[in-house]
């Protein structure tokens, strides 16, 4: 690739030294970086709509000008809605509504050229006028210049881009074109040529620039759906890229050389019946075997255990544990956060202590000297399970033989981070068998993006007796006869949980775990015995508790999201999350898996504040907030509500900041473009595997600059 490329942003025209530091926030630090910041809509600037077409519903863009603007503030003195009226070139004008509008008072003036997008609505204090609310706008002009703009604002299809910092759309577009000038007419194409020819994409300059400037005859609709034949290169590009990574490293796993287990049938069948507190359902028999199997190999295990809340998941890890342990190695479980390794270490220790195997925790928060001697222990080979946080990857963290690495849920951890743990075996001469846990039910696309190096097995079944979970939402103006029902169902002998989203009084307004505690103890249910759980507590205190609660000796659980995993209480009936707009889809249905683990019929009870002004972004929030409620109530499947969140959140958000930016993904989006995934999947699994086509693979990487070899965690491989 020409180094032009990799020239500093700040060298393009319009950029400079202060705007360059706004784009580095954002990771945009190279030419190549901006042209890969891509525009997430369209607008149609060759035909706008007229004022006079305007009916409600719809959504238009607009080319007016300013008449007048005033910002209204409420009696509270909070921020302004601020009034705007618009006029076209035929004299029609349209009055706007943006809350939150302070901002502009003094910013829009009178003559001002504006292009508004936005969907028209019916005022609701004067139903016989149409108005937009909080359109997107773009300022083209001041009130006295002249309409004439460059070939990058009107007179053609114009590419929106979100906005970094306070460098707006218009801004990035005009940078963006200058960098379009500075690209090599020849620019390579990083696409296997057999692979480009045989899909008919256009070449790699082409697309990049019709992606950001399409030609004219374009249809506004295919491009807003990412589905131009530019866009469909680089999507196709993007995912290409990435599985060829997850190919060929799933050929170098095949490679290497891993302990393999003996089953020793007499003494893990003893260890695992003295652990298990019950009889393993079908579906765990069958997990635990295709897990077994792998194990006996001299290839590492590469397995993805996938299962609903409740499904056993925990229960499975562990006993592919015993194999490790009695064949004389270590066994490692690692955790996104501290509450979660904190929650796998005491179910581990309660369920494995039976078998006589020594259980270690590993997490920043530990003392100096607990610490010390917990990494004494794992060093000699003492501690035989080890449960921690990303302590467990730490240069200093050494095992004595580590054989077997679970990682739970994955997807919150970089692809590096899993790697780095398998290298805690690796240095000893062996890889490690791995097994990736995940509780979040994932759609095959997402599982082929996450996933798509790992064997999978799915617990699609729950343990018997478990009885299906009443889920209602409902209003703190309710909460009375909320609290009515908890105190009867504790008066049958059951339990229940309250939940709370933080655990001291904040800022936000939210109730907090330790206030409500108290107030619940002393004010509603004064005769009842309640605990409270929290993340600061120590392990011997959240044992303790939880110990309490398991014996009934607790009637009510308040807590945080601590009980999110690993807590198993089957009297326990009743669940109660208060502020449950705060949680998320996911997070949601791990807490309501902490009830109806028993017999009797269970109730899970979501309390929401919804109270907010129709139209304003609040209520935008509240009503996504309302869709993950009703989400609840209407189904327990963990897929359906993976599904759910996953539309309602966006992939990167779903995967997480640092995930996404792993990925590599610009302008893929694995929900939108599952077929381009499936048969980038096919393509690179085929480059990779096919041994006719090694010179073409090797011609490939070799071809691929450093940034898109560290991008696609390609530079080991390459």
């Amino acid at each position: 690739m020409p180094d032009g490329l990799q020239t500093n942003v700040q060298m393009i025209k319009g950029v400079g030294p202060q705007r360059a530091e706004v784009f580095a926030k954002r990771g945009i630090h190279t030419l190549e970086d901006l042209l890969a910041y891509l525009p997430f809509r369209y607008e149609d600037r060759i035909h706008f709509s007229q004022i006079k077409d305007v009916r409600p519903g719809g959504v238009y863009t607009l080319r007016v000008r300013v008449s007048s603007g005033s910002a209204v503030r409420s009696m509270r003195g909070r921020d302004a809605i601020y009034h705007l009226l618009v006029q076209d070139e035929n004299g029609f004008s349209l009055p706007c509504k943006f809350f939150h509008g302070g901002y502009l008072e003094g910013r829009l003036k009178p003559g001002q050229l504006l292009v508004l997008h936005g969907k028209a609505e019916v005022d609701r204090l004067r139903p016989a006028r149409v108005e937009m609310v909080n359109p997107q706008f773009e300022l083209l002009s001041g009130p006295n210049s002249e309409e004439a703009q460059d070939s990058t604002e009107v007179g053609r299809i114009v590419p929106i881009y979100e906005a970094i910092g306070t460098f707006g759309t218009r801004s990035i577009r005009r940078a963006t074109y200058a960098a379009l000038q500075k690209i090599d007419a020849q620019l390579p194409d990083l696409l296997p040529a057999s692979i480009r020819r045989r899909l008919k994409f256009p070449s790699r300059r082409d697309a990049i620039i019709h992606t950001h400037f399409p030609p004219p005859g374009e249809s506004i609709d295919v491009l807003n759906q990412f589905r131009s034949p530019a866009q469909q290169r680089l999507i196709f590009e993007e995912f290409f890229f990435y599985q060829l990574s997850l190919a060929l490293n799933r050929k170098i796993a095949r490679r290497q050389d891993a302990i393999p287990f003996q089953l020793r049938e007499d003494r893990i069948r003893g260890a695992v019946k003295r652990m298990l507190p019950f009889k393993p359902t079908g579906a765990q028999k069958r997990v635990l075997a295709e897990i077994a199997a792998d194990l006996e190999k001299a290839v590492p295990m590469n397995r993805l255990l996938q299962g609903d809340v409740g499904s056993g998941k925990t229960i499975v890890a562990l006993q592919a544990a015993v194999i490790a342990i009695e064949n004389g190695c270590q066994a490692a479980l690692m955790a996104p956060t501290e509450i979660l390794a904190v929650q796998h270490f005491l179910s581990a220790r309660r369920i494995l202590e039976k078998t006589g195997y020594k259980v270690e925790l590993l997490i920043s928060g530990l003392k100096h000297a607990e610490k010390t001697a917990a990494l004494g222990r794992i060093a000699s080979g003492e501690a035989q399970f080890v449960v921690g946080t990303h302590a467990l990857i730490e240069d200093h963290v050494a095992f004595a033989r580590l054989g077997l690495v679970a990682i739970d849920e994955q997807h919150r951890f970089g692809v590096l981070q899993r790697k780095k743990l398998m290298d805690k075996a690796a240095s000893y001469g062996h890889s490690p068998h791995v097994l990736v846990l995940t509780a979040t039910p994932i759609p095959r696309t997402l599982s082929l993006t996450l996933y798509g190096d790992l064997d999978i097995s799915v617990l699609d079944e729950l343990p018997p007796g478990r009885t299906p979970i009443e889920t209602r939402m409902t209003t703190e103006q309710h909460l009375s006869g909320v609290w009515e029902f908890l105190r009867r169902e504790v008066a049958a002998g059951l339990q229940g949980y309250v939940v709370y989203p933080v655990i001291e009084e904040s800022k936000l307004e939210l109730k907090a775990a330790i206030e409500e505690y108290e107030r619940l103890s002393k004010q509603v249910f004064p005769k009842l015995k309640l605990g409270l759980l929290h993340g600061r507590l120590s392990s011997e205190e959240k044992d303790a508790v939880m110990q309490s609660f398991r014996n009934n000796e607790t009637q009510i659980l308040v807590s945080t999201t601590v009980i999110e995993v690993g807590v198993d209480v089957p009297n326990a009936t009743v669940m109660v999350i208060e502020h449950a707009e705060r949680f998320g889809l996911s997070q949601l249905h791990q807490l309501r898996g902490r009830i109806g683990r028993g017999a009797q019929k269970s109730h899970c009870i979501l309390v929401a504040p919804f109270h907010m002004t129709v139209g304003s972004p609040a209520a935008a929030n509240q009503e996504v907030a309302r869709a993950r409620l009703e989400t609840m109530v209407r189904t327990a499947n963990g897929f359906e509500i993976a599904e759910t969140d996953l539309q309602l959140r966006g992939p990167g958000e779903f995967f997480g900041t640092r995930q996404s930016g792993e990925m590599g993904f610009h302008v893929a989006n694995p929900l939108r473009d599952r077929e381009f995934l499936e048969n980038a999947r096919r393509e690179a699994f085929a480059l990779a595997e096919d041994a006719e086509r090694k010179d073409e693979l090797r011609q490939t990487l070799r071809s691929l600059p450093a940034q898109w070899q560290r991008r696609y965690h390609l530079a080991q491989i390459g």
